[in-house]
């Protein structure tokens, strides 16, 4: 470990906040040892060995008509599908909220209301977010902090409308640059509005010219745990990264796994059911397994 490395390291394990030049040199590091090691210092100064994850139901807009089944293993109900016209989308959104009875919903992409609010419906995203809300959503489901016109406007919004934010996003990967021009953005937007609750780091979409991989996946987990040190969760998606890099992604700085299945289904045995294998990976990696709901209520250990 160079001099440099564990003068950081005495840094993260304080507390300190990381400045431009401490990033820069991280990120240029191929010392992924070390990188993840300082990450999982910082995580659990802040959570310990506990680990949160949710059980997701995703229901798709177009097919509430026929009916809304919600499973009662749900921790969380996410409403995925485009806002269209106001009175069928939020007459199926309350067919959701009725549903899913006490269960924290979710719904949309922030981005996607932001062009909504732009097509000329004559509704303003203010509009659009006190809609939703009184309809019985709780959370706006994710905000792509890449995709954004007006990020800290839009999300000041969301709060004034009495929504919260279920995460924070990456839409598309990029090369190097773009990834920690990302993770200090989203500290900046943490700083300015100081209530985001958690932050998924690995993009939702893939560009075939830029693929990523596993060793940059999991260094840019364990970067945006030391350079958006201020959001409190960083989160990995099961059901999107599977089960061997959400597991990796937990020893080098995430803390939840979001999109677990909400199913009890086990067709190959109760060992293989979701929640039997989500507990069992995270205590592989040596820490305790929380479920929470979509709104961060411990649900029990």
């Amino acid at each position: 470990m160079s001099d440099r490395i564990q003068v950081l390291a005495a840094r993260v394990s304080a507390g300190d906040t990381l400045s431009d030049r401490d990033i820069d040199m991280l990120a240029d590091s191929t010392d992924i040892l070390t990188l993840g090691m300082l990450a999982d210092d910082a995580r659990r100064r802040v959570h310990g060995t506990d680990t949160t994850y949710v059980r997701v139901h995703q229901v798709e807009l177009a097919t509430v008509s026929g009916g809304v089944t919600i499973p009662p293993s749900a921790g969380e109900v996410r409403v995925s599908g485009a806002w269209t016209s106001a009175p069928e989308t939020l007459a199926a959104l309350r067919a959701v909220v009725a549903a899913a009875g006490q269960t924290p919903v979710s719904a949309f992409s922030l981005a996607d209301l932001e062009q909504a609010a732009d097509a000329g419906e004559e509704l303003t995203l203010a509009d659009i977010l006190h809609a939703v809300r009184h309809a019985g959503v709780s959370l706006i489901a994710d905000a792509p902090i890449d995709q954004l016109t007006t990020a800290e406007a839009s999300l000041d919004t969301v709060r004034a409308a009495g929504l919260g934010l279920a995460r924070l996003t990456v839409a598309h990967n990029g090369d190097l640059a773009a990834r920690i021009a990302v993770l200090k953005r989203a500290a900046q937007l943490q700083h300015a509005l100081g209530w985001i609750r958690s932050f998924a780091p690995l993009p939702r979409q893939w560009d075939l010219a830029l693929p990523t991989t596993g060793y940059e996946d999991v260094r840019q987990v364990a970067l945006a745990r030391l350079v958006a040190d201020n959001i409190p969760s960083i989160q990995v998606d099961w059901a999107l990264y599977g089960p061997k890099l959400a597991q990796v992604a937990l020893t080098v700085g995430a803390d939840d796994v979001d999109g677990v299945s909400a199913s009890d289904q086990a067709p190959d045995g109760r060992r293989r059911s979701p929640i039997e294998e989500i507990r069992r990976n995270i205590q592989a990696a040596a820490l305790v397994p929380v479920e929470r709901d979509g709104a961060y209520g411990r649900l029990g250990a």
